[in-house]
């Protein structure tokens, strides 16, 4: 207590005892893309040109410019492999400048086809397994490339243009060279703790997914969202069961590929739809709240389907956790809710509800490190209780809890029932919480009759 010295007003500031617990964020995304190169070398095809019967180059060779901006960037120079037609050139060279690459070579004979240069792009100042924050598709087209004709990397582009055309507005991207190194990005990802949604776009192996899983299970903060294979005809169990590889109630799998419009081939084109849904999960928790089930929700970007789900196939898929993507009076909408596993998760079987628990879990964990070293008393409960419960509360107030009271929400308890000496003795403090959580209405049923009117049995 401050000594007061002469007569006067003294006015002091005092701490509430409480210690605000802020809610964590939900829906920043992790995208692991694996772009394997053709070849040995690291060395990718690049069709640039179209000639039809015209001579190519006559002695030193004649130097045509190509525009790349549809492909990664370029950094060397040297000999490359070039075919016109079906002539191989290998005494070809590139020069990179501005995007555009000079390409001087001989050919004898008059080419008809495709101009074909094999050459080895490095990605504009990133590197394999370089983690990079894209805050927009600017960003990742100034990290990564824009839409191109590589497999894989059009397949991280279209992963990360849909995420932030659903609503994601931050996403943590890494490239690997090979799916057998996508655990050495899980690792770098395990440091970033505003992750909360891992995706590997277009990954359908099972040993890799198992890995994805493990990872979201294993630190508790995210989830994980598959995709399904590129096809599956769904006609025999067996193949149902490649859509379901595994159980995990912190995982999420999205059936079938989505159809987009392609800039690299000005066409549509298949693609996963995971980085789509890790925007829908964004934009619902922005507009909802994460207690909302990312479902019934326009996939933003989607033309159409790599194959239409009908009502019964959909019977055979739901209760496993297949979530379905389906095309209803023309919108094609998300249509499933459920972790991978469905009924098998228990009272995790819903997605929102295991992202619910991992947004209460982690935002109570940030939100009491002050309690680390404190003195063991009766104080010291009470100032808990009041901080969780001033939490739960505004979660209440969202709508995340079920209950038209508090009371009927949830419950903190920490006193000296659950705090016995022998506990305290051994340095703990046990907070015991429960919560009552908002289940989505997943079948909503009308009971439809004849009624005679008033006065009628």
């Amino acid at each position: 207590m401050p000594t007061y010295l002469s007569p006067g007003v003294y006015v002091e500031e005092i701490s509430s005892g409480i210690a605000p617990i802020a809610g964590v964020g939900t829906s920043t995304a992790g995208f692991i893309g694996a772009i394997a190169p053709d070849g040995t070398n690291n060395i990718y095809k690049i069709n640039l040109e179209k000639v039809e019967g015209e001579k190519v180059g006559t002695g030193d060779g004649e130097k045509k410019t190509f525009d790349l901006s549809q492909s990664p960037v370029s950094t060397t120079t040297g000999s490359f492999k070039v075919k016109v037609g079906e002539t191989e050139n290998t005494t070809a060279s590139i020069v990179n400048a501005d995007r555009k690459s000079q390409i001087s070579f001989t050919a004898t004979t008059a080419p008809t086809g495709e101009i074909t240069v094999d050459y080895q792009p490095i990605f504009k100042s990133v590197e394999a397994e370089e983690v990079k924050l894209c805050t927009n598709f600017g960003d990742f087209k100034k990290f990564f490339g824009d839409f191109s004709n590589i497999d894989g990397q059009n397949t991280l582009a279209h992963a990360v243009y849909g995420f932030f055309n659903n609503g994601g507005t931050r996403c943590y991207v890494v490239w690997v060279t090979a799916t057998d190194k996508i655990a050495t990005a899980l690792n770098k990802f395990e440091a970033i703790d505003e992750i909360a949604i891992v995706a590997a776009p277009g990954i359908d192996n099972i040993d890799v997914l198992g890995k994805i899983k493990d990872h979201c299970t294993n630190l508790g903060d995210r989830v994980a969202i598959l995709d399904s294979p590129k096809t599956i005809d769904l006609s025999t169990a067996d193949d149902v069961k490649k859509l379901q590889p595994f159980n995990s109630n912190y995982a999420a799998l999205y059936f079938p590929w989505i159809q987009v419009f392609d800039p690299a081939t000005k066409g549509q084109k298949p693609v996963p739809p995971s980085g789509h849904m890790a925007g829908i999960y964004a934009r619902v928790d922005n507009q909802r709240g994460v207690h909302k089930a990312p479902a019934n929700e326009v996939v933003m970007g989607a033309l159409g389907m790599q194959q239409k789900i009908s009502k019964n196939q959909q019977d055979g898929l739901n209760p496993q956790g297949i979530n379905c993507i389906r095309d209803l009076n023309g919108n094609i909408r998300v249509w499933g809710a459920r972790t991978l596993g469905g009924d098998a998760n228990g009272e995790f079987k819903y997605i929102n509800i295991r992202r619910l628990f991992n947004y209460l879990r982690e935002s109570i964990d940030e939100g009491t490190q002050w309690t680390v070293f404190e003195p063991n008393s009766p104080d010291l409960w009470a100032r808990i209780r009041r901080t969780v419960t001033a939490f739960l509360l505004t979660v209440w107030r969202s709508g995340a809890l079920f209950g038209n009271t508090p009371e009927q929400a949830f419950f903190v308890k920490c006193d000296e029932e659950n705090n016995p000496p022998e506990v305290r003795d051994a340095g703990q403090v046990i907070i015991e919480i429960g919560v009552a959580v908002v289940k989505p209405a997943e079948f909503v049923i009308f009971k439809l009759s004849q009624w005679g009117g008033p006065g009628s049995k």
